[in-house]
């Protein structure tokens, strides 16, 4: 079977002359849930948008499930579901018709669609704000609703960036145990987040990106062995110069200053 994404030597270089991404590899294993993790800037986004046609790679190949994302973008597009960062929902649908306009944008069956749409209302709580426009909703239910809209044409690959920013603790459990499921069910799932309790909760393999560039590669306990570090948090806190901030830092700090 074909892994489920096979980035090979990516770059992506902006007309202003910015290097975001330099020449990153990554390869994401069917049924995987996989964190990528990185600072502000890293090239975490702009490997999503390449992944998803959202933007033109400058070199490098791309394959999801063994089609080529760049050159034959619709048969890799359709297997791919995308929980992005804003909340680009269209504020004069109703909730219920974002859904099935998403179900109709990758050629689902009416029928299909109905049910589907039915399903997920009621696993996202949503099935009360069925005819309320977007525009209308909480933070939160943008959220469940924009992770519905992903799930809608049960993808292959669901690609979560930053899915639980500003949502309360309630909801951010609530959506683990939802992605949890699916991944159990035989989803794959590349998770983007700057929550670090979350990717140890969730991902089997994390990679660290910084600069454009894929630093490190492992399980948690991996990366933390590799930084040196009793953590995964301790471990990115290196990654990106912030030692100073651990918890094992500041206590050490605490004890130190509780002696003099």
């Amino acid at each position: 079977m074909p892994t489920a994404l096979e980035i090979t030597k990516l770059t992506k270089r902006y007309p202003t002359g910015v290097d975001a991404l330099k020449g990153v590899s990554l390869s994401i294993e069917d049924g995987e849930f996989f964190g990528l993790l990185g600072p502000n800037g890293a090239g975490k986004s702009t490997l999503i948008h390449c992944a998803t046609g959202l933007a033109q790679p400058t070199s490098g190949t791309i394959e999801i499930f063994g089609n080529d994302a760049i050159h034959h973008y619709r048969e890799a597009r359709a297997a791919v579901g995308l929980a992005p960062q804003e909340l680009n929902l269209d504020w004069f649908l109703t909730v219920e018709e974002s859904l099935d306009y998403h179900g109709g944008y990758f050629g689902m069956p009416k029928r299909e669609r109905r049910e589907r749409v039915a399903e997920l209302l009621d696993t996202f709580s949503l099935t009360d704000k069925r005819d309320d426009r977007t525009r209308t909703l909480s933070g939160g239910m943008k959220r469940r609703l924009i992770l519905a809209r992903a799930m809608l044409h049960r993808p292959r690959l669901l690609i979560l960036d930053e899915p639980t920013a500003g949502v309360d603790v309630e909801l951010r459990l609530e959506l683990w145990h939802y992605v949890q499921r699916v991944n159990a069910e035989g989803t794959t799932i590349l998770l983007t987040t700057h929550y670090l309790e979350e990717a140890e909760q969730l991902c089997n393999q994390i990679a660290f990106i910084n600069d454009g560039e894929i630093v490190a590669q492992g399980t948690s306990a991996e990366l933390a062995d590799r930084y040196g570090t009793a953590s995964l948090e301790d471990a990115y806190l290196t990654l990106v110069g912030r030692k100073e901030l651990s918890r094992a830092h500041i206590a050490d700090a605490g004890e130190a200053e509780g002696t003099t």
